[in-house]
């Protein structure tokens, strides 16, 4: 709990810093979002890389103690933690209706997690590979890689500046595939501390090859949907896809059987999270005025309208600029 409670905190704090990082190398140089790496020279971006490295480590050593099912709902944290200091420190806002979508995005995740099938015990790092290469995961390997590819090389120079799902999306299909090589190369640390040595296969190699090839993928494409953004819409997309990817992938791979009971929850969590994920989306471009309820001081109402392209609070000030 410590473990996985730190890394959300980490994470969370992360995504602030290296934004703030990101607006200061932009304004000296070519921006993130478009293809910039000047970040690279900017302290403070490398202050907020170490802070997600010092929690991906905690997350890391937490899956490798700890079952899925009690260290993922945790993840959550950080989007809390990423909206109070995107509020103090980004002035980025959320309208009344962004921030039910979040609370849907999240309460969907956790009855996800909460509920998804226990990972059965391994007997090895080659155990894992077995798994891996079954075709049913293969199948989920390559259509992950194909579909991220598009995006990447299609869909992103054409779309990636206005849609957030585009960059978050390479980072959730990349993030899902590191995850499960992170859960084989935690277990074969942990197992050769306890004295089974699993080091002298090359599957555990294998493991840490694709594990620092999806990171530099995902960090990548992170930094450009931090950049052209707003952080407090990009942590909870970011982290609704990404569990929900690591949930079928983990399904797919361990095939653990699962109640009646258990599908229909997880079913019902899918549609909270597409419900929160549509009202995050498609309530970004209006301006509530008034009450919260959206109605003027004379109760005649709703007063919400959709903003232009200067006002969007889902767009960084910069990326405004530029549309």
């Amino acid at each position: 709990l410590v473990l996985a409670g730190s890394s959300s905190a980490f994470i969370g704090s992360s995504f602030v810093v290296k934004k703030k990082g990101l607006k200061k190398a932009g304004a000296s140089g070519i921006r993130a979002g478009q293809g910039g790496y000047g970040y690279l020279k900017e302290p403070l971006w490398w202050i907020g890389m170490i802070s997600m490295i010092l929690g991906e480590a905690a997350n890391f050593a937490a899956y490798a103690f700890a079952p899925a099912i009690l260290v993922t709902p945790l993840g959550a944290l950080s989007i809390v933690v990423s909206a109070i200091l995107a509020h103090h420190f980004l002035q980025e806002r959320l309208n009344v209706f962004g921030m039910v979508g979040c609370v849907l995005c999240i309460a969907g995740s956790v009855s996800i997690t909460l509920h998804a099938p226990e990972e059965r015990e391994m007997s090895g790092v080659n155990e894992v590979l077995l798994l891996a290469l079954q075709p049913d995961f293969l199948l989920y390997a390559l259509s992950a890689v194909s579909a991220a590819l598009y995006l990447m090389f299609k869909v992103a120079p054409k779309f990636g500046k206005t849609h957030i799902f585009v960059n978050v999306g390479i980072c959730s299909l990349f993030g899902s595939l590191s995850v499960i090589s992170c859960k084989a190369l935690g277990m074969a640390i942990k197992m050769t501390f306890e004295g089974n040595n699993q080091f002298g296969y090359p599957a555990t190699y294998l493991c840490m090859v694709i594990v620092a090839c999806c990171v530099v993928i995902q960090i990548n494409y992170l930094n450009k949907a931090l950049d052209l953004f707003n952080s407090a819409i990009v942590s909870p997309i970011y982290y609704v896809m990404f569990t929900v990817l690591v949930i079928i992938a983990s399904t797919i791979m361990f095939k653990e059987q699962q109640t009646t009971r258990q599908v229909a929850t997880q079913f019902s969590g899918f549609i909270t999270i597409v419900s929160g994920t549509f009202i995050l989306h498609m309530t970004k471009d209006m301006d509530l005025t008034g009450s919260i309820a959206g109605f003027n001081a004379k109760g005649q109402g709703p007063v919400a309208k959709r903003r232009g392209p200067e006002e969007l609070p889902i767009l960084s000030r910069e990326t405004k600029e530029e549309l």
